[in-house]
């Protein structure tokens, strides 16, 4: 349900704190990555030990941690997490929340995040239904903090009332229906290809492009964003992974194959990687040195494996499959001719002779069909990677209600 989903869980003081630790466990069996954040007060009711043994995380608990700080830092803690989670919020936290205080790592992290913020009141019937305390759950509305409101019933201080917080399963139910909401993808596996590969001629050269990664990179994000459960299979880019999708390192074509092989069945592919077509046959073992003579070394190279082609042909083929064309000339027909070797479906194509393509924030493609042809305007790679994700939805919505249909 939460596969590949970040989860940064606040623990705040109260009774209900012994909750947050079936909490973690749920969201651990449901797929997702659990860090905690643990106040002084809900450190009064779990240990940071029990804590870290369900997440199997480190567990934060000190704004001025030099350790803490130098490894993670509360910035990166807060902009990580596919979702921020405050269970139990104590009245004390959401009234820091509501009025901007940042008085320790929990607070700060909060007012430091772009991440969605969602939290579970749980407090004394009194408490919760104080003018101060539904003034502060008003403003924290207004901003976007979206609240599961505390069930009715008997507290732990033996009054009767709405402040108990909801059972953990009934928080994980409400927390997957808020990240699949406006999923179309949600319940679809899709594998993208990102970066270029780098042959190796000898230990320290190789051979290599300027791909960047940030298309491909974008593409997978957009497909995470929409639902889908991504794996991106990279070769070597200096740019981070995208957030909420499954990355795997690669360095040459025969890897980043085997790990799409490895990564089958899906429903959805996109190469958007540029492969190298060809590599040494034989790499040298040891650096090779200049001779006395100054003759050049040679090599003799062979065809790397066709990634799309064997994707396209595969006993496992996705329902839809996605090439991308890097052209430097004759970019219609020689987008159009791929799009029948390869067998796949669609050909996003791009000229990239003016080297104004590769590292570039901003794409110009061509989108190759057996149907279509149609040049987009030139955008942001992630304005094309969204584009290419909806037009994906599109189909893969047209691929099933063809199936009910029949």
């Amino acid at each position: 349900m939460l596969h590949g989903k970040k989860i940064l869980l606040i623990i705040s003081g109260g009774i209900a704190a012994y909750k947050a630790l079936e909490l973690i466990r749920l969201f651990k069996k449901s797929g997702a990555t659990v860090r905690c954040v643990l106040t002084n007060g809900g450190a009064q009711f779990v240990t940071p030990m029990s804590v870290a043994a369900l997440s199997e995380e480190q567990v934060f608990t000190d704004l001025f941690s030099l350790k803490d700080e130098s490894e993670m830092g509360h910035i990166r803690l807060s902009r990580e997490a596919d979702l921020v989670l405050v269970a139990p919020a104590s009245a004390n936290i959401l009234a820091q929340m509501a009025h901007g205080l940042a008085e320790d790592l929990a607070s700060t992290t909060l007012l430091a995040t772009n991440s969605p913020v969602m939290v579970c009141p749980a407090m004394n019937p009194m408490m919760w239904n104080h003018a101060a305390t539904q003034d502060n759950l008003k403003i924290l509305e207004k901003r976007g903090i979206h609240i599961i409101a505390p069930d009715v019933g008997e507290m732990a201080c033996g009054e009767t009332g709405q402040g108990r917080l909801p059972e953990p399963e009934n928080i994980l139910m409400a927390i997957t229906n808020f990240i699949q909401k406006d999923k179309p993808l949600s319940g679809y596996r899709a594998l993208v290809t990102s970066g270029p590969t780098h042959e190796p001629i000898d230990p320290v050269r190789f051979i290599g492009n300027r791909s960047s990664g940030k298309q491909g990179h974008a593409i997978a994000s957009a497909l995470a964003a929409k639902g889908a459960a991504v794996t991106l299979i990279s070769g070597p880019v200096n740019i981070p992974p995208p957030k909420g999708v499954e990355t795997i390192s690669v360095q040459t074509a025969q890897e980043m194959l085997a790990a799409c092989e490895n990564n089958l069945p899906a429903d959805i592919t996109v190469c958007a990687a540029a492969v190298s077509d060809w590599r040494v046959d034989g790499c040298a073992g040891q650096k090779i040195k200049k001779s006395a003579n100054k003759t050049p070394p040679t090599f003799q190279l062979t065809e790397n494996p066709d990634i799309l082609k064997t994707i396209s042909n595969h006993k496992n083929r996705p329902a839809l499959v996605v090439g991308f064309a890097a052209e430097t000339e004759n970019l219609i027909d020689n987008a159009k001719s791929k799009l029948i070797k390869k067998s796949c479906d669609w050909i996003i194509a791009n000229n990239v002779g003016d080297n104004e393509i590769f590292g570039a924030d901003n794409n110009l493609v061509t989108l190759v069909t057996a149907h279509e042809t149609t040049e987009w305007p030139q955008a942001s790679k992630e304005t094309i990677a969204r584009d290419i994700t909806d037009k994906i939805v599109k189909y893969m919505i047209h691929i099933k209600s063809q199936k009910k249909a029949a």
